[in-house]
């Protein structure tokens, strides 16, 4: 059991966790309730419960005191999820707040539950400079006794000679992040400290020097990780204002725009993607190859997850039967090109991202040029011909192949990555004859299945921008969808293999004749 779960546990002993519903009837009968919301700026500007006073819990013991008059009367917490708005209930009755509840899952169940919403609005601008107040002056008045501080300039020598033993760790809030930065810093805001910093930094050995915009918060953020067990964790006196001041290295991240950080974020709230990881999408570039069964649903969520460039391959109108199993296709399409009917979709779906269509057959003549523009390819083709070629194409230029393939009610997902694992004729030299490959025409595909698929392709896809997870790299993901079971091979490279083996040359293309023309 890590401290976070001890603390927590303990906390939901002490604090009186109120339904969302009860909140709800507390706020209309008008007895004298004040909501909290603790919620940072970019969740707050998401919604908020009506005439809940906006107080984020990295802000929370400064500014207190200059908003919540009445020790004595009701207060109601709320995050997004429940969690962190125990910690601030925690924190207030620290300040002498004798009646504090949380509101049990957050922000979140209100809204799950049909409760109003009021329209989103701006953030107040927050500033450190604008001093605590009573009770909060007094705790920072302790804290700065007890917290231990190292100046900018000796922060700077710390870091220099620590071999990676020492690690700045920037408290504030995204927003502002945005207006700079000291460069290295790992970013984790105040409000989020108690739930993240066990997963994001396990040694508990290192020298963590917090530092906040003018070095207030970021005492209350040395007090918790001390309390967490970071003994050797320090505050940046006078923040990072004094860092700026004196001289020292800084600079203004690449951010996302308001719009993106609003549509990302659930993704950015976790610690496996953050604004980082979504930056890393927003750059990537991946191609599907194929706007059908597999391309579908793949292009789809990696169009909605906000892959920076999506490229699209296919040569294909689109004909009625391709809607039983193809998404990104409508009945009024009927006729039209799949590349023009994946651009629409897509565009519409995310318009912030740049959907790049080639409407032409995939070949040996053509397949260096399309492939060299992107990073990642996700196959979801249905012909062994092209198959073969996009293969063929990804060992030659060192990119990792997305493979997913699926007939009736079975399909299978792995990723063929040069230099890391087998390709895909390690595991078949050639292509089988004609007789042996039936088409979807003539075998059949129940339509959901690719949408199962072609959905794990992306997920990998994903993985390998965020540079997370187990990859499928010589692993074969196969599922049966009658029998609802997910079984596993393992693959291996052949060393022997004409195209992929160490030390051999690459022996070019084959234009294989067609198998399957669904």
């Amino acid at each position: 059991m890590s401290v976070k779960d001890d603390w927590q546990r303990k906390l939901r002993s002490e604090i009186s966790e109120v339904a969302p519903e009860a909140v709800a009837d507390a706020l209309q009968s008008g007895k004298g309730v004040t909501v909290v919301d603790v919620r940072e700026g970019e969740e707050y500007r998401q919604g908020r419960i009506p005439g809940a006073l906006h107080l984020p819990r990295g802000f929370l013991e400064i500014e207190a005191p200059s908003k919540l008059g009445d020790r004595k009367g009701r207060i109601i917490a709320y995050c997004a999820g429940g969690v962190r708005s125990l910690f601030a209930a925690e924190a207030l009755r620290k300040l002498g707040y004798t009646n504090v509840e949380s509101m049990a899952g957050g922000f979140g169940r209100w809204k799950a539950n049909g409760h109003p919403i009021a329209e989103p609005e701006p953030a107040p601008r927050r500033s450190e400079a604008d001093g605590a107040k009573g009770p909060s002056a007094e705790w920072v008045a302790r804290l700065q006794k007890e917290v231990p501080a190292i100046s900018p300039v000796e922060a700077r020598k710390v870091l220099e000679a620590s071999n990676g033993s020492a690690l700045l760790l920037d408290v504030r809030e995204s927003d502002e992040l945005r207006e700079g930065r000291i460069p290295g810093a790992v970013h984790l805001p105040r409000g989020f400290l108690e739930l993240k910093v066990e997963a994001m930094l396990p040694d508990r050995g290192l020298k963590l020097i917090a530092y906040s915009t003018d070095g207030t918060r970021s005492l209350f953020a040395v007090d918790t990780l001390r309390r967490m067990g970071y003994a050797n964790a320090v505050t940046l006196a006078g923040g990072y204002t004094a860092w700026a001041k004196a001289g020292l290295p800084t600079e203004v991240p690449e951010g996302l725009t308001a719009r993106e950080r609003e549509r990302y974020m659930r993704h950015i709230t976790m610690d496996e993607v953050g604004e980082a990881g979504q930056l890393r999408l927003k750059k990537a570039r991946v191609l599907c190859i194929g706007a059908g069964g597999l391309g579908s649903p793949s292009a789809y969520y990696l169009a909605a997850a906000g892959v920076g460039t999506l490229g699209i391959i296919d040569f294909d109108v689109v004909d009625r039967t391709n809607l039983q199993r193809q998404i990104l296709h409508s009945d009024d399409r009927i006729g039209m090109k799949k590349t023009e009917s994946a651009r629409r979709t897509l565009e519409a779906l995310n318009p912030d991202i740049r959907i790049v269509t080639h409407d032409e057959r995939l070949s040996s003549a053509n397949i260096d040029a399309i492939v060299s523009g992107y990073e990642i390819i996700v196959d979801g083709c249905d012909n062994f011909p092209t198959r073969y070629l996009v293969n063929d194409a990804c060992v030659k230029h060192g990119k990792p192949n997305v493979h997913g393939s699926i007939y009736r009610f079975d399909g299978q997902v792995t990723v063929f990555w040069p230099g890391k694992g087998p390709c895909y004729r390690c595991l078949y030299p050639e292509p089988p004859p004609p007789e042996m490959a039936p088409s979807c025409a003539e075998a059949g595909v129940l339509g959901v299945l690719p949408g199962i698929i072609g959905s794990l392709e992306a997920m990998e896809a994903i993985k390998i921008v965020l540079e997370r997870g187990d990859l499928l790299v010589g692993r074969l993901l196969i599922y049966d969808a009658l029998e609802a079971r997910f079984r596993e091979l393992k693959l291996r490279r052949d060393p022997n293999c004409a195209y992929c083996a160490p030390g051999r040359v690459f022996p070019g293309y084959t234009d294989y004749n067609q198998f399957c023309g669904v």
